[in-house]
């Protein structure tokens, strides 16, 4: 009887865990890298897209459910308020990209996943797979709604997302790196 509930609790800490991970990682973009905004939520360097990919590679499918409602409040309140349909969409659009890629990576390792025994190479590619996904989920949305300029856009958050995932995310698995093994099962 207390199985259930553990889980249930385990994945609220996950969620939690993310939207903390997530919210913070904005609050430094917005204090930090704010100046190398293209239009506001674009930037040439965009660091919440590292925590994106970090947080679903690490936690899955609650890591994607915190992304997204991490992204519902950013976008309601900060980048599209007035527009709930666009906040909806942006949202959704930042947290199915990187999940995405999780999904992909984890049915290619299986059980063999983790952040620690990802090879340098694989976590390149899942971090240029999740830079090119976001945006272009981004982008298929304002094409659909007539915005101009989806080319230039598309790049700009395509280099943002690429140079703040890979700062964050490889940062990650250089600290995870400097912590001692787990100790044997006995």
């Amino acid at each position: 009887m207390h199985q259930p509930s553990a889980q249930l609790r385990s994945n609220l800490y996950l969620i939690l865990a993310t939207v903390a991970m997530h919210g913070l990682m904005m609050l430094a973009n917005e204090l930090f890298i704010f100046k190398a905004e293209y239009l506001k939520g674009i930037g040439w360097i965009y660091l919440p897209a590292g925590t994106r990919l970090l947080c679903t590679l690490l936690f899955g499918r609650m890591g994607a459910i915190g992304l997204l409602l991490t992204g519902w409040v950013a976008c309601y309140w900060y980048y599209f308020p007035g527009d709930a349909l666009r906040a909806t969409m942006g949202a959704i659009a930042g947290a199915i990209g990187p999940y995405l890629v999780y999904l992909v990576l984890h049915h290619k390792l299986g059980s063999r996943f983790t952040l620690a025994g990802i090879a340098p190479a694989t976590l390149f590619a899942c971090t240029v797979a999740s830079s090119v996904a976001s945006p272009l989920l981004h982008h298929i949305w304002f094409a659909l709604h007539g915005d101009a300029n989806l080319l230039r856009g598309f790049a700009v958050m395509f280099i943002g997302d690429l140079a703040g995932t890979l700062l964050v995310v490889f940062l990650a698995k250089g600290l995870l790196a400097l912590l001692p093994a787990p100790a044997p099962a006995s």
